[in-house]
């Protein structure tokens, strides 16, 4: 079986439809505090990039709970349903993803051009994980 960093987007996706998956997007939700923390502390963000990183912290806090909200209302529902019903939930997902990378690519540009070097490094390593921007 391939890790993670192999799988496709469609397995990750299948993956994240599941209730696994949802439960996962609603811990990650859950956690999106202490995530930060790490990130800022792990990148040495200076006071002069504090308001850089500060829109890129809102982008994941206002991600994180529209995707927390998206898996608890998946949860509850009944994960079978006719093919109709799938498809316009992935499209859902999809699009909520879509609309989310969107967010976070907006914040971190001008953060990622105010990083040094050392910086840059740490940030592609760690602002994007196998399971997106959170």
């Amino acid at each position: 079986m391939a890790g993670a960093g192999d799988m496709s987007m469609m397995g990750i996706m299948r993956m994240m439809m599941g209730r696994d998956g949802m439960a996962m997007m609603g811990a990650m939700a859950r956690h999106v505090e202490g995530r930060l923390a790490f990130l800022k502390t792990e990148l040495k963000i200076t006071d002069a990039q504090l308001p850089l990183w500060n829109a890129v912290a809102d982008a994941m806090r206002a991600n994180a709970k529209t995707m927390g909200d998206m898996a608890g209302g998946m949860m509850g529902g009944s994960q079978a349903g006719m093919l109709p019903e799938k498809l316009a939930m992935r499209e859902k997902m999809m699009t909520a993803h879509l609309e989310a990378l969107r967010k976070f690519k907006a914040a971190v540009d001008p953060l990622y051009a105010a990083l040094g070097d050392e910086q840059k490094k740490t940030a592609d390593e760690l602002l994007i994980g196998p399971m997106g921007m959170m």
